[in-house]
């Protein structure tokens, strides 16, 4: 004889209470199929096995039957043992992806998931908070950029920073690089590939970090006066700066990051990559691409808000820029070096004048009087070449005749005007 469970002679016993009352004239067929939530039909059919068989013929066949779906032992087995052995570390979605792109397993991701959670390889995920409503994406890329750095185990030993940029309308990631320690050098590096490849877009979105903003006391607003490095080069290339002053302001740059904590440790591990070199190669070649692949979306509108920075001196403008006054001999005093400017042709001497000195993200030196570059030196201080200091990619203006003191183009014209300029 076939047992049945509780709740299937539960079951049965209420429908025959329904048939009962239908044949005692109490209610109608039709009310009786209503209370019983099955159609006319079904219940007629369930009356006929009742009138034949009796109460035994009030149960469901299927809950004594294994179902044709089921899925085969050996299949689950396989499972378990690749989660336990092989991806004990992935998040469940990430290891449903690895089941079906390497493993040829196709079963749903919540098989999956209620499988791994009743072997008790998985916790199940606490309840859900209040329901909070997103702020709407940007229509158009290139209008907003999230930039932000997370520090984690990354290389599954010592902490580092991963920074990322990504755009707001799509997700798309344009940046992702290790570092040791995010910073004003690191992230001006960032910014400045982003504008390389893309061009200026319009306002970027960040935290209140010293290298981004100044902020008189914990937790009041910034100052928007007083700019920092990367504020003053975001200026001079027509970016707006937006600061976020709560973790939940930076939601979207926030779970983008819980993705790549719970994705990047486990496929690094996979390759046996333990170098940040290693791995920023990696991210470089492959997985930025692979990411963007899976969880970027289409922008509302086609169009791009993206303006190619033509005219720009980008190596000038992403640099860490200090006025000094130029001494008696000629010389720059910073950061323990002496950098000697050399004499020029258009002025006798630079002494007493204010003169902006950069420090580029390469480690090199140049110096600026105005729109002239007077000098160029190496990451010790030792001057460059003189043709180096010249030929400088994206200087402000063409040669006038007259802009340093070694050869140019008017120079070896015969043109022996000196352009003397006087204080």
């Amino acid at each position: 004889m076939v047992s049945y469970s509780a709740r299937a002679r539960e079951r049965a016993m209420k429908v025959q209470e329904v048939i009962l009352r239908v044949l005692s004239k109490q209610i109608t067929f039709w009310q009786a199929a209503h209370i019983a939530r099955l159609s006319p039909r079904q219940l007629r059919r369930w009356f006929q096995r009742y009138r034949r068989l009796g109460m035994e013929g009030l149960y469901d066949r299927r809950t004594s039957r294994a179902s044709a779906k089921r899925v085969p032992l050996a299949v689950v087995e396989q499972v378990l043992c690749l989660y336990r052995e092989k991806y004990f570390d992935f998040s469940v979605r990430h290891f449903h992806e690895k089941l079906r792109e390497e493993h040829g397993i196709t079963y749903s991701y919540t098989w999956v998931k209620l499988l791994l959670q009743g072997a008790g390889l998985v916790v199940k995920a606490r309840k859900r908070g209040p329901h909070r409503r997103k702020r709407e994406r940007r229509p158009m890329t290139g209008m907003l950029l999230h930039a932000d750095a997370s520090r984690h185990r990354w290389l599954g030993g010592e902490q580092h920073d991963l920074i990322v940029i990504l755009d707001d309308a799509s997700s798309e990631i344009y940046y992702a690089q290790l570092v040791e320690e995010e910073s004003t050098a690191t992230m001006m590096a960032a910014l400045r590939e982003v504008v390389e490849q893309r061009g200026l877009f319009c306002a970027l979105y960040s935290d209140r970090g010293t290298h981004f903003w100044l902020t008189p006391k914990a937790g009041e607003l910034v100052d928007r006066q007083r700019l920092t490095q990367i504020g003053r080069a975001l200026r001079d290339l027509g970016i707006t700066m937006i600061p976020a002053y709560s973790p939940q302001a930076r939601g979207r740059s926030e779970r983008n990051f819980g993705t790549w904590q719970r994705r990047l440790p486990q496929e690094l591990r996979l390759r046996g990559i333990t170098t940040v070199e290693e791995a920023n190669r990696f991210l470089r070649e492959s997985y930025i691409a692979e990411l963007n692949r899976k969880f970027s979306i289409s922008a509302a509108q086609p169009e791009s808000a993206f303006v190619p920075a033509t005219g720009k001196d980008l190596q000038r403008i992403f640099s860490l820029q200090h006025e000094r006054v130029v001494n008696q001999d000629n010389t720059v005093r910073i950061d323990n070096r002496t950098l000697q400017i050399e004499r020029t042709k258009w002025r006798g001497t630079l002494a007493k004048c204010r003169v902006l000195v950069c420090e580029h993200l390469d480690g090199s030196w140049s110096i600026f009087y105005g729109p002239h570059m007077v000098g160029r030196y190496a990451a010790d201080g030792s001057p460059c070449h003189p043709e180096e200091q010249i030929l400088e990619k994206g200087n402000p203006a063409p040669p006038a005749g007259f802009p340093f003191s070694t050869a140019t183009p008017a120079a070896k014209s015969g043109d022996t005007r000196t352009g003397q300029i006087m204080c």
